[in-house]
């Protein structure tokens, strides 16, 4: 090596360029942030630009500030002091500039991030389809690379030891047997003569891929009972609990989780809490916690629609399902809704509606739809005639409405549905922060006597569903990005979701994902037997 190499390894490389540019344009924009500030400030005080307050002169201005931050008039000398502001709206106008500069950073810094994991995201999933093309034809190709490795006399033992096994599916088992060792000589010395009678079996070289069975493992089961059917999976209820770990774990977004088992939430509430806000919906209170989210049934009814899918969601748990019923399920939902929707309007609470679903005071839901200004219209004549028109029929109506509520008699059930100040905030914003909603309650088989907390579970869940399907309607792709994961353990027993149908079927494309895990494919035909669900 030469002296001036050695030399020239030994020095250092100075300041970098960059940074020397980000110290230059820093110093610049700083000048620039005083220069507009000062002058700002005597616009706004005395409605004209300072004539000596000049971009030249900032840099002297700003190391006479450095010193002196209250004198104004001292950082520029050449002004009239009297066509100056005071340092404080000085100062105010120049920390307000900073501030907004800070946020226009991070805002454009974030964009970035979320432009360059989109596109990152994209590449991954262009990149599977090629890598699973490019390993489709090795896989039966395995089988012949394997005799040309140095360990495969060791590996023939272990083949002839599974072969006793083949016969229970192959009646050839005798013959194959005794031709064992002839496969070492077939795989490392060639046959000389073609004519030899001993090489003719060739039935051994068919036999190796079928002697050692290649199997795949069962997705998402421990057990090899359960069967995974695409979206949703059947099985019993012992081995949903590592499924749906497993789904949580594996969601990117946030998540909607519905489960029977408390067990689920203690073990991946942590790891999820890292992700974004963890909430807790458990009216009966299963959880050991005392942090739990608070929702009435009531929220969001002042406009008809939502009031009309409430009411459907909480009664599907109840619903009859002979066709003959319908009348009397239809004149149910008419009640329910108009109820949710006049509580809504006067700030009334569930228990009101839970009163009126009885049969009592029921006037005074007419009187809010007929009176309010904001009430649907037409409400107060659908009320009335489902009240009047078929006395029977009400009676029968206002018995599946007092079912579908018959919880709120409960005292913790009926303190879980008078939401907190930020429950609401916490429950519209969880998507949006990438949080997780747990939703947690007893697993009933038979809720159309007994059904508890159900109808509130299903209820809460469906408005979250609807929440999620206009957020995605709202968006420029029609999707959520990340998506909502719908993770639905037990769902049949926990919280029957009238829109599971439609999202096995189109979910994923408004980036609502959905894993349903039910205990058999006649429980799925139980809750919803006028739906095709993927058997």
């Amino acid at each position: 090596m030469r002296p001036d190499d050695r030399q020239r390894a030994g020095q250092g490389g100075g300041i970098p360029d960059g940074l020397l540019v980000g110290v230059l344009g820093f110093l610049l924009g700083v000048t620039v942030l005083v220069w507009t500030a000062t002058g700002l400030a005597a616009l706004f005080a005395h409605g004209a630009w300072p004539d000596a307050v000049t971009f030249t002169r900032t840099p002297q201005a700003m190391r006479h500030l450095v010193a002196h931050p209250h004198d104004i008039p001292g950082a520029w000398p050449d002004a009239d002091p009297a066509r100056l502001s005071g340092y404080g709206l000085f100062w105010g106008l120049l920390i307000g500039q900073l501030m907004i500069l800070g946020v226009l950073a991070v805002f454009v810094m974030s964009t970035l991030a979320r432009w360059r994991a989109v596109r990152r995201r994209g590449r991954e999933a262009s990149a599977r389809p090629m890598e699973t093309l490019a390993q489709a034809p090795q896989s039966p190709q395995s089988p012949a690379q394997v005799p040309q490795s140095p360990q495969a006399p060791a590996q023939v033992p272990e083949a002839s030891a599974q072969l006793p096994q083949a016969p229970a599916g192959t009646p050839q088992s005798p013959v194959n047997t005794p031709q064992a060792p002839a496969v070492p000589l077939q795989e490392t010395v060639p046959p000389p003569r073609a004519t030899d009678p001993q090489p003719t079996p060739a039935a051994p070289v068919e036999a190796l891929p079928t002697t050692p069975p290649v199997a795949a493992p069962p997705l998402g089961w421990q057990t090899p009972g359960p069967r995974p059917e695409g979206t949703i999976r059947y099985g019993p209820r012992a081995t949903h609990q590592h499924t749906a770990t497993q789904a949580v774990q594996d969601a990117e977004g946030p998540a909607l989780v519905i489960t029977s088992a408390p067990a689920l939430w203690q073990e991946t509430k942590d790891a999820r809490a890292k992700l974004g806000p963890t909430h807790l919906y458990d009216p009966t209170h299963l959880c050991d916690t005392p942090n739990r989210l608070h929702w009435s049934p009531t929220t969001g009814c002042a406009d008809k629609e939502t009031a009309a899918a409430r009411a459907t969601a909480l009664l599907t748990p109840v619903r009859p399902t002979a066709r003959l019923d319908q009348a009397v399920t239809h004149t149910a939902e008419t009640l329910l809704r108009s109820y949710l929707h006049a509580a809504a309007l006067d700030a009334r609470t569930i228990r009101h509606v839970h009163r009126w679903s009885q049969g009592t005071q029921v006037q005074d839901a007419v009187r809010i739809l007929r009176t309010h200004p904001k009430a649907a219209p037409g409400a107060a004549g659908e009320l009335e005639a489902a009240l009047t028109a078929h006395p029977e029929r009400r009676d029968m109506a206002h018995q599946l409405t007092n079912r579908a509520l018959a919880a709120l008699s409960t005292v913790n059930i009926r303190e879980s549905c008078t939401p907190h100040r930020n429950d609401a905030l916490a429950l519209d914003s969880f998507i949006q922060e990438g949080g997780t909603l747990y939703v947690v309650g007893e697993p009933i088989e038979d809720p159309r006597t007994a059904p508890g907390a159900m109808p509130l579970l299903t209820a809460l869940v469906s408005s979250v569903v609807e929440h999620g399907r206009r957020m995605a309607a709202r968006s420029s792709s029609g999707r959520l990005d990340p998506p909502l994961t719908l993770v639905l353990d037990d769902v049949a027993a926990v919280a029957p979701l009238p829109q599971l149908p439609e999202l096995l079927a189109s979910g994923a494309g408004q980036g609502l994902p959905t894993l349903a895990l039910l205990r058999s494919r006649e429980q799925a035909r139980a809750r919803w037997p006028h739906a095709e669900l993927p058997v």
